[in-house]
This record gives structure tokens, sequence and C-alpha cells, in this order.
């Protein structure tokens, strides 16, 4: 099994591990992922329908109200976040959420993590922001 070493800027430090979950589209937190169960129901998005719940999301950075911060926190209450999130480049939506809710938090990957972390990899999230990506056999 293949394992790349990426190194990133820590914006909520924290150690974290799971599967992946990638999309190359933004995400909104408000109106896009229910709360409850961590369905993503924006329509048309390429995640419709599946469930952030303790992946380890990756995608370019979030989108629309300043609430999606609140619905993170929402997440993490009934225990439906994600365990860790990876951005291109974060805005103030998702660091305020992840600050709030203690989900680790790296963007700026030295390569782009979209192009090299797809579904299905196992990623590990390091204190310092380093990430660790063991890619899938599929």
């Amino acid at each position: 099994m293949r394992t790349l070493t990426l190194r990133g800027r820590k914006l909520v430090g924290g150690l974290a591990e799971g599967v992946a979950l990638v999309t190359k589209q933004p995400i909104s937190f408000f109106g896009g992922v229910k709360p409850e169960t961590g369905l993503v129901v924006e329509r048309g998005h390429e995640l419709q329908g599946k469930s952030i719940r303790g992946k380890v999301l990756v995608f370019p950075h979030g989108k629309g109200s300043t609430v999606g911060s609140y619905t993170l926190y929402a997440l993490a209450k009934q225990g439906a976040a994600p365990r860790a999130i990876v951005n291109l480049e974060t805005e103030p939506i998702i660091a305020v959420g992840c600050a709030l809710t203690g989900i680790p938090l790296v963007d700026r990957l030295n390569k782009d993590p979209l192009e090299v972390i797809d579904t299905g990899d196992y990623v590990k999230i390091l204190e310092d922001g380093t990430v660790e990506v063991r890619k899938s056999l599929a």
C-alpha cells in the first residue's frame, strides 16, 4: 500500500484519522448538510445522499451563510460531524465551525489534496498539520 505525506497549514489542531470523502465542489453546511445525520442534501452536489459522519472530509472551501459554522457545531453535538477537514483554502465559515467544535482543520497543503486524495483513502491528520494518506487499493 502506498503512503503519501503532505504538509499543510494547521488551522485547528488535533489528531484524527479515517476514510476520506472527497469532493471538488464547495460545501454549504447551512442547508446543504443535515445536522442530525451528516447527510449531504444539497441538490446537484456530487456528495448528495452521502454521509460526512466520521469521515475525513476533503473539499476546496466552504460557501454560503455564516450559519454554516453553527451547523458544524450542531453536527458535532449530534455525533454526525466529520473527524477532520482538509481544504484547498479555508475561509472563515469553516475555520470558525472547526474552532467551535475542535474538528482538526488543515489547508494549503504542498500538493493539491483534491488531486492526490481519493474517496476511500485512509487519511491521518497529525498535530503539526501533516497529512498522511494511505492510498486505497480500489
